[in-house]
């Protein structure tokens, strides 16, 4: 079998539909990458400039055609290999290629299904299998964060946080737990939410809104000022306690069974809210959750029900466009650069909404950012597995950022709030940064510029009450 050397060009060998995979290849019977999505790619490469790994390092294997060809080598019987997972697994995800592709090559699907198998028949290192253990046994889990709240607001006082940064020696020793420890936001309050809000005015539509996991316990102000924001707009606000994980991170890492079962539980969540739509304000979550349908496809008992949620699934900013402002918006005098969460720009689409929620903010001015496509590096627990390259992705986003002389970042994803605002913190550069639904809560309320702005982080060793989540 012909095998592509990193560097090389992709063959234009016609790619054959194949059915089912070749015995011993790469991939079993269950769900394999689809050989005729495999076929769409043309090779014209102009997913190339926006594929992160690929503007990193130039090499055409780490480029979504050169992770395709490796998914027909696969299906053509090709075993599977270390390099081939290595290649996969460098992949962010962040799905700028299905938007820059003219020939509409579904690469979100090829990468979900390529990864599950890869979890399924891939025997990964000891080291590489325990800290995915770590991950996926704490991030998945809200009431376990919430028990690591306490000592790590602790942890983050006593300044030890800043010491062991400064010696260097916890990145020495193992750089992924670094990553983890330097990605942590300062922790403030937790806000204790209403099981449903009223609206302020009259009722013009019942949500049901995703609380999440991170979001939940690292971010809870956003979760409190989505709910307020909605009750100025006129929603009645329905919060189950019993919902949990969406299984985002799961799909996103191929561990289809434990996302399937985090899709049940949340189906059944919200089963009998009685709500019109499902507000989620983290764009890893909405994308996933828009997809329940094709995750719980093969499930008799659920894919109509999961279907039937998928459609009610909405970004906090379409529900907030989908229904026009009628609470009065006070100025905001602060110029503001948009960041793009790659899961809500490019997985699902939503551009407009956010840019329109804050253009209609007087006094704000927005400003755009350069190289916008690229990710930031965050995707998911991408920069706790690969910090390095993650790493060049944020310090190279962050520079892009500061270019724009704007006063607060905004964008609308944990992941994405918690990466740049540490690639900021190394470029040196004061700047606050807040969630899209905070700045528009701020304006509802009638609140200061400075509310935002006054996050603001200046330094590698941030002072605890300039950090992003101190609020409430």
């Amino acid at each position: 079998m012909h095998r592509v050397s990193d560097g090389d060009a992709v063959p234009d060998a016609p790619i054959v539909d194949l059915g089912m995979p070749v015995p011993g290849g790469a991939f079993d019977e269950h769900n394999p990458p689809d050989a005729a999505l495999v076929g769409d790619c043309v090779h014209c490469g102009f997913c190339l400039p926006t594929c992160p790994t690929y503007v990193l390092w130039g090499e055409e294997m780490d480029s979504p055609r050169g992770r395709i060809y490796l998914m027909k080598e696969g299906l053509e019987g090709e075993p599977m290999s270390d390099s081939m997972v290595q290649h996969w697994d460098r992949c962010l995800g962040c799905m700028a290629c299905v938007t820059a592709c003219p020939s509409g090559v579904q690469y979100d699907k090829l990468i979900e299904s390529t990864r599950a198998q890869v979890e399924r028949r891939h025997d990964r290192t000891a080291a590489d299998k325990a800290l995915r253990g770590l991950i996926f046994s704490l991030f998945p889990h809200p009431k376990r964060l919430r028990l690591l709240r306490g000592p790590l607001r602790g942890y983050q006082r006593s300044g030890l946080d800043r010491l062991v940064r400064r010696t260097g020696l916890l990145e020495r020793m193992a750089p992924q737990l670094a990553a983890m420890e330097g990605l942590a936001p300062r922790l403030g309050k937790a806000e204790k939410l209403p099981d449903r809000a009223l609206p302020a005015g009259q009722r013009r539509m019942v949500v049901g809104m995703l609380t999440g996991c991170v979001q939940r316990e690292f971010f809870p102000g956003v979760n409190a000022a989505t709910v307020r924001v909605l009750q100025h707009e006129g929603c009645e606000v329905v919060i189950p306690r019993s919902q949990g994980c969406c299984g985002a991170l799961s799909v996103h890492n191929g561990r289809e069974v434990e996302a399937q079962k985090y899709a049940r539980a949340l189906v059944d969540s919200f089963a009998d809210a009685g709500v019109e739509r499902i507000v989620v304000n983290a764009a890893g979550c909405g994308s996933t959750m828009k997809e329940y349908a094709d995750l719980l496809a093969d499930d008799p008992a659920y894919a109509d029900r999961a279907r039937e949620f998928a459609e009610k699934v909405r970004d906090v900013s379409e529900i907030l466009v989908e229904l026009g402002p009628v609470a009065t918006r006070h100025p905001l005098e602060v110029t503001v650069a948009y960041h793009d969460a790659c899961h809500l720009g490019h997985a699902q689409g939503v551009r407009s909404q956010p840019r329109d929620l804050l253009r209609g903010i007087p006094g704000l001015e927005l400003r755009e950012i350069a190289e916008a496509e690229l990710c930031c590096g965050s995707a998911g627990i991408y920069n706790i597995l690969n910090p390095e390259p993650a790493r060049e992705l944020g310090d190279r986003k962050a520079a892009n950022i500061v270019a724009t002389g704007a006063e607060l970042l905004v964008t609308a994803n944990p992941g994405c709030l918690m990466q740049v605002t540490t690639a900021i913190q190394r470029s040196g550069h004061p700047m606050g940064m807040a969630h899209t639904i905070e700045v528009l809560d701020a304006s509802l309320r009638g609140l200061p510029a400075t509310t935002l702005t006054g996050r603001a982080v200046t330094a590698p060793n941030p002072v605890p009450s300039n950090q992003h989540t101190t609020q409430g």
